[in-house]
C-alpha cells in the first residue's frame, strides 16, 4: 500500500532535482565561505536574469506533472480545415505557442490553447507551504475594510443591517472560494480566476477581469501607503509623512523582490498580529458588554433596542452590502497563490476550509460585540478622514467606552500593520495578474519576464512605481484623486467573484460531458455546484444594490437633496468600473471576434496536475478516516 504521502511536492521551480544536482549543490554551499565578494555580487545580479526554462540537465521547466497539449508548428497547420469557431479551431489543430495572437489570411483570432499552455507552463517558484495559504486564508483580507469603515456601515445601516449583509455576504464568498479551490487545486495555473475566465467561459471577459483586477490592486498600493502614513501621525502629526511614505514603500518593495517565500512569510507574521488583535477585542467586548466599564455597568442589548437594530431601512442594508463586499476583498488571492504552492492538493484545502472560521470568527462575532458597544448614532462613526483613521473604528470608540487609555494607541498599530499587509499583497495580486496576461498574450509580454528565482521582475518592479504616487500625501486633495481612480476598478471584486462561480459552474458541465467522474477531482468544493449558483446569484444582487445605491444614495446629514451634478458624481465614484470592464470587453471581442467558448470545445486538461495514484491515495485516506472519532471527522470536515 502506497504511503499517504506519495503527493509529488515540487520544488521552488516544479523541477525535481536529481542525485547529482542535490551534490552539486551541497558541494557548493561548502565552498560559501571561499567565495570572493566579486562572485557574491555576480550571483545576485545573475538571479535577476531571465529564467531560461532549464534546470542543471537541461530538461525543460514545465512541471513533468502537469498536462501541457503539445501544439504542431506552424508548418503543419492545416489550413484546408479552417472552422468558423475559432475556440474549435485552437483545440482541433493546436497552433503553435509563439504566441495568442494569431492571424489567419487577414483575420485576426485569439489562440485559446496557446494561452492555457503558457499559464499552465509558468515558471514561478513554488515556495508557498501550508502555514503560509492558512494565514493567508484567514487573515488576508482582515484590514480597514473591518476596523474603519464597518463604522461608517453601522452609522448607515445599523447593527441589525451591519451583521445581516456581512452574513450574507460571507456566505457569497464561502460559496465562490470554494469553488475557486476546486479549480485551483486541478489547475494550479498562473493567474488563476483571470485564466478560468479567459478558458472557461470567454477570452475577451478574461482580458477584461484580469486587467480590471490588476487596476485594482495597482491603486490600491499607493492609497494603503498614504494611509499607514496617516496613521503614523496619530503619535507625532509634526513628521513629514513623505518620510514615512518612502519607508512603507521601500518595505513593501523589498519583501516582494524577496520571492514568493518572503512574501509568505511576511503575512505569516502580519497574519498572526491581526488575528491576536481581533481575538483581543473579542475578549475584551464580552467583558465591556457584560459589566466591565467603570460607569456604565451591564449593556446587553441595549443599543439595538435604542436607537434600534435597523438605519434607512432596506436601503442601508444594500449600503452595507457594499462595504461588506469591500472589507471582504482579498480572500482570492488564495487562489492566486496556488500556482506558488508546493503541495497545493495538501495546502490549498485547508486553506479553503479555514475561510469559514474567517468569517465566522473574525467577522460576525466581532461586529456582533460592535454592534452591540456602539450606538448607530454615535457621531464619530462618519468622522473618518482617511480609510485608516482609527478615530472613526468603532472598535476603537468601543475600547474607548471602557476607559482604556493604551489600547487605542494598540488598536493603531494593529491598524498600521493591516495597512501594509494589504499593501504588501497588493504587488502580490497584481505582479501575477499581470505576468499571467502577458503569458497570455493579453498585456505587454516583457511583463511576463520571469528571473532566475521565479519573480515576475518587471511586473513587480511596474507596479510598485505606482506606489510613487503616495507622495501625494502632503497634498491636500490627494484624497479626491485616489477616489477616481479607485473607482475605476470599485467593482473588481464583485465581479471576479462572480465569474469565478460561472467559471466553475461551466469546468462542471464540460467535466460531465467528458464523462469524467468528480472522484478525478483532487478536491471537491464543498458546496457543489449549488453553491456556485448561490454565490453567483447574491454577487449579481449586490452589484444590483450598489448600481441602486449609486443612482438613488441615502441623504445626507445636513438633510439636503443632491443636485444633478452631484448624483452624476456620486454615480461614477461608485460604478465607473462597469463601464470600464464593458468597454474592455467589448473592445477585445470585436477586436478578435471572440466567442463564448463552448462547452464541447472546453480544455480540461491542459495545466491540470497529474496527481499520480489519486484513486489509490484517496481509498488510503478514506480507509484512515473511518477510524476517526466522530468528532475529529466533523472537525476535518471544516478544517
Amino acid at each position: 500500500m502506497p504511503s499517504r504521502h506519495s503527493d509529488i511536492e515540487m520544488n521552488r521551480l516544479g523541477r525535481t532535482r536529481s542525485a547529482a544536482s542535490a551534490s552539486a549543490f551541497s558541494t557548493t554551499t561548502g565552498r560559501g565561505a571561499r567565495l570572493s565578494l566579486k562572485s557574491h555580487l555576480s550571483n545576485f545580479i545573475d538571479s535577476f536574469r531571465r529564467d531560461d526554462g532549464t534546470s542543471s540537465t537541461g530538461t525543460s521547466a514545465a512541471s513533468p506533472f502537469l498536462h501541457v497539449t503539445p501544439a504542431a508548428d506552424d508548418d503543419d497547420f492545416d489550413h484546408h480545415h479552417w472552422p468558423h469557431d475559432h475556440h474549435h479551431q485552437t483545440h482541433s489543430h493546436r497552433p503553435s505557442l509563439a504566441g495568442s495572437h494569431r492571424t489567419h489570411q487577414g483575420e485576426r483570432y485569439y489562440d485559446l490553447r496557446s494561452a492555457a499552455s503558457k499559464t499552465a507552463s509558468t515558471l514561478l517558484a513554488r515556495e508557498l507551504k501550508g502555514r503560509h495559504l492558512q494565514m493567508i486564508a484567514i487573515s488576508g483580507s482582515i484590514g480597514t475594510g473591518l476596523f474603519v469603515t464597518s463604522g461608517r456601515a453601522l452609522s448607515q445601516g445599523g447593527p441589525a443591517s451591519l451583521l445581516l449583509a456581512y452574513a450574507i455576504v460571507g456566505v457569497m464568498l464561502w460559496c465562490t472560494v470554494q469553488a475557486l479551490g476546486e479549480m485551483a487545486v486541478a489547475f494550479p495555473v498562473s493567474g488563476s480566476f483571470s485564466v478560468y475566465s479567459t478558458r472557461f467561459l470567454d477570452p475577451s471577459w478574461g482580458f477584461s477581469m484580469g486587467w480590471n483586477y490588476a487596476l485594482q490592486w495597482v491603486v490600491v498600493l499607493p492609497l494603503e501607503i498614504i494611509a499607514g502614513a496617516l496613521t503614523v501621525a496619530y503619535w507625532n502629526p509634526a513628521l513629514d509623512r513623505s518620510i514615512f511614505v518612502t519607508l512603507f514603500l521601500l518595505v513593501i518593495v523589498a519583501i516582494n523582490l524577496a520571492g514568493v517565500k518572503g512574501y509568505g512569510e511576511a503575512e505569516f507574521i502580519f497574519a498572526i498580529l491581526k488575528v491576536t488583535a481581533v481575538v483581543g477585542f473579542i475578549l475584551l467586548g464580552i467583558v465591556i458588554n457584560i459589566g466591565g466599564t467603570p460607569t456604565g455597568g451591564y449593556i446587553g442589548g441595549t443599543y439595538w433596542r435604542d436607537p434600534g437594530a435597523f438605519n434607512n431601512g432596506f436601503k442601508g442594508l444594500c449600503t452595507v452590502f457594499v462595504t461588506a463586499a469591500f472589507a471582504f476583498a482579498g480572500t482570492e488571492l488564495v487562489g492566486l497563490a496556488a500556482a506558488e504552492t508546493a503541495n497545493p492538493r495538501k495546502s490549498l484545502p485547508t486553506a479553503i476550509k479555514q475561510v469559514f472560521w474567517r468569517i465566522t470568527l473574525f467577522y460576525i462575532v466581532s461586529l456582533t460585540l460592535v454592534g452591540l458597544l456602539v450606538p448607530y448614532t454615535e457621531p464619530r462613526l462618519l468622522g473618518a478622514a482617511n480609510i485608516a483613521d482609527a478615530t472613526a473604528s468603532p472598535f476603537v470608540i468601543a475600547i474607548e467606552s471602557a476607559g482604556a487609555t493604551v489600547l487605542p494607541s494598540v488598536m493603531n498599530g494593529v491598524i498600521l500593520v493591516a495597512v501594509i499587509s494589504v499593501g504588501n499583497s497588493s504587488v502580490f495580486g497584481s505582479s501575477r495578474t499581470l505576468a499571467a496576461l502577458a503569458e497570455q498574450n493579453q498585456a505587454p509580454k516583457i511583463f511576463a519576464y520571469v528571473d532566475r528565482r521565479g519573480r515576475p521582475l518587471v511586473a513587480i518592479l511596474a507596479v510598485s512605481s505606482f506606489g510613487l504616487l503616495a507622495y501625494l500625501a502632503n497634498y491636500d486633495d490627494h484624497g479626491s484623486i485616489f477616489d477616481w481612480l479607485l473607482a475605476i476598478s470599485g467593482l473588481s471584486t464583485l465581479f471576479t467573484w462572480g465569474s469565478t462561480c460561472l467559471a466553475h459552474i461551466r469546468l462542471r458541465k464540460a467535466w460531465a460531458r467528458a464523462h469524467r467522474s468528480l472522484d478525478d477531482l483532487p478536491f471537491r468544493a464543498q458546496a457543489g455546484v449549488a453553491g456556485s449558483w448561490i454565490g453567483l446569484i447574491l454577487n449579481v444582487a449586490v452589484l444590483a444594490a450598489q448600481v441602486w445605491v449609486a443612482l438613488d444614495p441615502l441623504p445626507s446629514e445636513d438633510g439636503a437633496a443632491l443636485t444633478a451634478v452631484e448624483l452624476a458624481e456620486n454615480f461614477f465614484l461608485q460604478c465607473l468600473a462597469l463601464p470600464v470592464v464593458v468597454v474592455m470587453w467589448l473592445g477585445h471581442k470585436l477586436w478578435y471576434r471572440t466567442s463564448i467558448v463552448r462547452t464541447v470545445d472546453m480544455d480540461i486538461d491542459t495545466g491540470r496536475r497529474d496527481w499520480g495514484r489519486l484513486g489509490v491515495i484517496k481509498a488510503q485516506e478514506d480507509e484512515e478516516r473511518q477510524s476517526w472519532p466522530r468528532w475529529k471527522r466533523l472537525y476535518r470536515v471544516i478544517c
